[in-house]
């Protein structure tokens, strides 16, 4: 993922409070793209009877995207940031996960090495966009 779409995406978060589903939004399609990555590593997951760790997977690696789209209906500033903080924990944990099942060979021979490519690009561009949209709302109260 491009360094040049964290930058945007943090430059233009204010945009995206109240924007239509029509409006290109980078955050928006790469956590979507990403839950749908999820489903099918779960999908190989559960084939290779692996049903523990593929379902915590499954929740968060698809929470990220539901977090974000809720937050580009968010009511306030600090309810975008606090729904761009929740996709920013869901994608860290989606990364434990992913971690876990590379490290503890559940399922021998399992390459997810873009999938945390795919995490950690996600926890970088959510971070970069809470960390503008928390400098741009002043001090907390």
């Amino acid at each position: 993922m491009n360094d040049d779409l964290t930058y945007q995406a943090a430059e233009h978060q204010e945009e995206w409070i109240g924007v239509s589903e029509a409006s290109p939004n980078p955050i928006r399609e790469k956590s979507f793209e990403f839950a749908v990555v999820t489903i099918d590593l779960y999908k190989r997951l559960q084939a290779d009877r692996e049903y523990v760790v593929s379902k915590q997977l499954l929740r968060s690696g698809t929470s990220i995207g539901a977090n974000v789209e809720e937050a580009t209906a968010a009511e306030s500033k600090r309810d975008f940031i606090h729904k761009m903080s929740l996709a920013s924990k869901e994608a860290r944990e989606s990364m434990y996960w992913l971690r876990l099942l590379s490290k503890s060979d559940l399922v021998p021979g399992l390459d997810v090495s873009k999938e945390l490519a795919g995490a950690h690009e996600l926890v970088r561009m959510l971070t970069s966009i809470v960390k503008s949209a928390s400098k741009s709302s002043g001090p907390k109260r």
